[in-house]
Parts: C-alpha cells; sequence; structure tokens
C-alpha cells in the first residue's frame, strides 16, 4: 500500500476529486460537497482510499440574548461542523464515499452518517449515485457550510428544504432527511461540453406523519454555464473559487416535490419548493475577483394542511412564501501576512405567506489563507430575522437586533 500526498491548490476551483475524480466531502447545516482529502492510500492501479478532516468553530454576541429582562448581549462559541471524510475507488468505474459530522454539536455532540454513497461513475454524461447523499437543490445547498462564500449562509438566511427541517432522521413524521440528506437515488451528469449540468433523485423524504402512503420525493437541479465551466465533484457546487475557476456565470434552477411532504397524517399537504439561483465571478485585470451570489425561492403547499391544523401545532410544518438572498464581494488580490483579504455585503428577505416578512443586512471580511481550506471571517448582522428566526407563524413585529460573529474554517 502506497501513501501520495494531495495538493488541492494545484487543482482549478474545487478539486474535481483525486485520482480518477472522486467526489470529496459534504455540505452543511445541512450541508456541503465533498473534502480535499489530506492523504490517499494506493492499493493497486485502480483501487485507493483517501483520507480528509473539515472543522468550523465560531464565537456570536447577539444584542438582547441574555439577561432577565433580554438586556444584555449573549456570548456563545460553537463547534459548527467537525467532519471526516472518506472516499474510495474499488473499480474504473465504482467508488465510494463515507463522511461523519457532529450533527448535534450544540448539546455535546454526536458523530453520526453524514455521507454513505456508492458511485457509479461511466461518463460525463450519465451517472447514478446510491445510498444518502444531498438532495438536489439550491446552490447554497450544493454548496454546504465549507463551499459557501459567506460563513453563517444557513444560520441567517432563507428557509431549509425538507431535509434540513430535522437535524436527525426519525420516523415520527417530522424528519424528512438530515443536513440536506436523504437516503435515494440521483442520476447527474453534464452536456454540451459540461454546460449544461443536471441532477434528478429520488428519496425517501418525509418518514411517516402525513406521509402515510410512503410517496417518493423528486428533487431536481439543471444548471447552465454561460462563461466558464464550473468544475466540482458530482453535481456539487461552489459559492466561489476565488478566482481560481475563470469567470463564472451560471444560473440554476432546481425543485423538489412530495405528496403528502407536509401537515399532519390527519390533515396532509403537498410540498413544493422551487429556487432560482445565480452565480457570477469576474477576474478583473488587476487581479482582484468580483462574486456575486443570488437565490430566489418560492415555496408552497397546496391540497391540504388546513390553517386549523397549522394553528394546533405540530406536523411538517413547511415554509411557505417567497425568500430572497444576495451577496457581493472583492477579493484583493494583494496579499497581507498570508492571506487576501474579502470583505462582502448581503442582504437576506423573507416573506411568509402566513405572517409578516423579515429581513437581514450583513457586512463582513473573510481573511482567505487558502481558498476553502483555510479562512477566517468576522460579520455584522442587523435586522428582525435575528430575533423572529424561522418561526413563520409568528406575526408579531418584533424588534430589530444586532449580532457580531467570527468563524474559523480549516480542511485538509
Amino acid at each position: 500500500m502506497q501513501m501520495t500526498g494531495f495538493n488541492p491548490q494545484k487543482l482549478s476551483g474545487r478539486a474535481i476529486g483525486l485520482l480518477s475524480g472522486v467526489a470529496l466531502g459534504a455540505i452543511g447545516l445541512g450541508q456541503t460537497p465533498e473534502a480535499q482529502a489530506g492523504a490517499t492510500f494506493k492499493i493497486d492501479d485502480t483501487k485507493w482510499v483517501s483520507v480528509g478532516a473539515g472543522l468550523r468553530t465560531s464565537f456570536r454576541a447577539q444584542e438582547s440574548g441574555a439577561g432577565a429582562n433580554g438586556e444584555k448581549w449573549n456570548n456563545d462559541f460553537n463547534l459548527d461542523n467537525i467532519r471526516l471524510y472518506i472516499n474510495g475507488q474499488i473499480h474504473k468505474y465504482l467508488k465510494v464515499e463515507f463522511n461523519t459530522d457532529c450533527q448535534t454539536c450544540g448539546n455535546g455532540g454526536e458523530v453520526r452518517v453524514l455521507d454513505a454513497i456508492g458511485k457509479f461513475e461511466v461518463n460525463p454524461y450519465a451517472n447514478l449515485w446510491v445510498g444518502r447523499m444531498l438532495v438536489p437543490a439550491e446552490r447554497r445547498e450544493m454548496n454546504g457550510p465549507f463551499y459557501s462564500a459567506v460563513y453563517n449562509i444557513f444560520s441567517a438566511g432563507t428557509p431549509f428544504e425538507p431535509a434540513d427541517y430535522n437535524l436527525v432522521i426519525k420516523s415520527d413524521g417530522t424528519s424528512a432527511g438530515s443536513f440536506g440528506r436523504d437516503d435515494g437515488a440521483t442520476f447527474w451528469g453534464a452536456a454540451f461540453n459540461g454546460r449544461f449540468q443536471y441532477a434528478a433523485g429520488f428519496f425517501r423524504g418525509l418518514r411517516g406523519g402525513a406521509n402515510v402512503n410512503d410517496n417518493i420525493l423528486y428533487g431536481q437541479r439543471f444548471a447552465y454555464n454561460f462563461w466558464d465551466v464550473e468544475k466540482n465533484p458530482g453535481y456539487y457546487t461552489s459559492g466561489t473559487y476565488y478566482g481560481k475557476g475563470g469567470d463564472i456565470l451560471t444560473v440554476g434552477v432546481s425543485n423538489q416535490y412530495q405528496e403528502g411532504g407536509a401537515g399532519t397524517a390527519a390533515d396532509p399537504g403537498n410540498f413544493r419548493g422551487t429556487t432560482v439561483d445565480v452565480l457570477m465571478e469576474k477576474v478583473l485585470a488587476g487581479g482582484g475577483v468580483v462574486t456575486v451570489n443570488g437565490e430566489y425561492k418560492n415555496y408552497g403547499i397546496s391540497n391540504g394542511y388546513s390553517q386549523a391544523s397549522r394553528d394546533a401545532g405540530g406536523g411538517f410544518d413547511m415554509f411557505e412564501g417567497n425568500a430572497y438572498d444576495v451577496s457581493g464581494m472583492y477579493l484583493f488580490p494583494q496579499k497581507v501576512g498570508i492571506g487576501q483579504f474579502q470583505p462582502f455585503l448581503r442582504y437576506v428577505n423573507v416573506d411568509p405567506s402566513t405572517s409578516s416578512t423579515r429581513e437581514v443586512y450583513e457586512g463582513g471580511v473573510n481573511y482567505i489563507i487558502d481558498g476553502h481550506n483555510a479562512k477566517v471571517f468576522a460579520s455584522y448582522q442587523y435586522g428582525d430575522l435575528l430575533t423572529k428566526g424561522l418561526n413563520y407563524k409568528s406575526t408579531a413585529t418584533g424588534e430589530n437586533s444586532s449580532q457580531v460573529m467570527v468563524g474559523f474554517q480549516w480542511q485538509i
């Protein structure tokens, strides 16, 4: 057995893979793709195993978050993710991926299965993954926490998909997966010299509860690359390539649908979630990089789940309405110390159909040391989304709140 080192910086954007192109680690809160493994153990000319790890940890302080009357700022240290990545190849066309995460880190932490995928990868046009994997969705989900351009893309962002509704997988009508993953199968590939990329999957979706007939959840994502072609493992994406992927302009459309995918066993409804996302990244003449991410969501529940059932509480109560998330950033070409500064601005607007609109403004700076493998970030947020959160039944006006945050991300 031979062990060889791996330098992800030798590859453009996120590495297409190790050796023959294995997909690397996985997304977070649902969610990210695979990590670029730190070492590869070569068994023979066709068999190998790679191992890697990823860590995200942060400090947050929110206004009116502590004290008897909420008059104090709270101070929270968080272990957001600790992941182990294992990938392997057993045949020219057969690969395997296994990733773990501390999915309940806030309560002491339990290491659980994140991804467990058997891969049939034959050609660029048509491939099949089976097991537990990301449900095809918008770019944010396909980036996951480790490959997003903004650190806290989930905690103060647009509403979650069904597979992110619960941190852990249950069969009591309150879970349709975990961290954006679910058990099923996904066909994916690319055509027209890689410009058109697709992923279509079939998953368990909601377990029990409203899904009394064991209906399948269907998830699809289609994207077109107008400028340079994005290169990622499988059907994963990135929120930025720090200029190493060329000039990027990609538009993606995704949709998820499940009959009986929301509500209660006595009053089920059909869930549909549709998203359009855009990534534009331009390398300027002086070496600086401009990156813009945009996302629009429209979610709805039909044919059931009456207002009376919703008001009574319980059930699988998915978001209904519209949501927007847009961010822009600039990566300075000059190095300062061991990294480059990347200031950013972000705006999120969530407009539920059953309660008041909420929004948040964010400004911050990333310090990029080694792309997605090593970076530090700091930001300031302001808005009522911080106080109302994802409780879309709330109709109270609420007060705007401030939050400061510092985060660290390492991968190998």
